[in-house]
């Protein structure tokens, strides 16, 4: 399964003749690669697949699509692929 997780840009730049930003995910920031949607800009919103930014969406689409993949317990893991929490050696 293919998944993107919706993310707010909160600064980017040009290196190299390539726009990377940084990207928040509720809490957890990441790299993103912003070349295929060129017009975005910091305070957007955007969907992210393996560390490539793929479209714009609006604030209330990205909370539904956030609201979404929570309640499906798709974000137990970080978002681009990390792991998710320390295990719990207790348990």
């Amino acid at each position: 399964m293919c998944l993107a997780i919706p993310g707010k840009i909160v600064e980017f730049e040009e290196k190299n003749g390539i726009r990377i930003g940084k990207v928040d995910f509720g809490g957890v920031t990441r790299q993103v690669f912003l070349d295929f949607v060129p017009e975005a800009r910091v305070d957007d919103f955007v969907l992210v697949h393996v560390g490539f930014a793929i479209s714009r969406l609006d604030e209330a689409e990205a909370e539904r699509t956030y609201r979404a993949l929570e309640s499906m317990g798709v974000l137990d893991e970080e978002p681009g692929g990390g792991p998710g929490p320390e295990p719990d050696p207790t348990r």
